[in-house]
């Protein structure tokens, strides 16, 4: 299942920040319902319109819709795993290229060095919270 939702109209905006440009689209691609609400809360409070996918295969079949300008994605899911879909994604012709952040539990340096050279921007340790996310987006200037 995938669905695309502005998250603050559902849970109230409780951000201080005042925001100017257009929002920017971020796909959240994680088999928890939980996480992907706790994420899209985070990241509508810094002006951002948000998609959900439960899986790899719903996230790449998304991407051919709508190409977001960012995609926050675990690692361990079914259907397609994190990794699978990062490849995946890699390998399309997506205009513009998506900022791709892996946000997962998978903490062993062989793993993280494994998704940059799959072709992931920046990666996240879950538990995380709005700085942390905050920091990493401001890194690859999308906030």
């Amino acid at each position: 299942m995938t669905s695309i939702y502005k998250a603050d109209t559902m849970f109230g905006d409780d951000s201080e920040e005042t925001v100017s440009e257009a929002p920017k689209f971020c796909l959240i691609v994680d088999d928890s319902s939980t996480i992907r609400k706790f994420s899209a809360r985070l990241l509508t409070s810094m002006n951002f319109i948000v998609g959900e996918a439960e899986h790899g295969l719903a996230a790449v079949e998304a991407c051919r819709l709508v190409v977001p300008d960012l995609v926050l994605l675990d690692w361990n899911m079914p259907e397609m795993n994190g990794l699978e879909c990062l490849k995946a994604l890699r390998a399309m012709d997506l205009k513009p290229r998506p900022a791709i952040v892996m946000c997962t539990t998978e903490n062993v340096l062989p793993k993280i060095t494994e998704a940059l050279a799959a072709g992931a921007d920046e990666y996240i340790m879950k538990p995380f919270d709005r700085d942390v996310l905050r920091d990493k987006l401001a890194q690859l200037e999308l906030v």
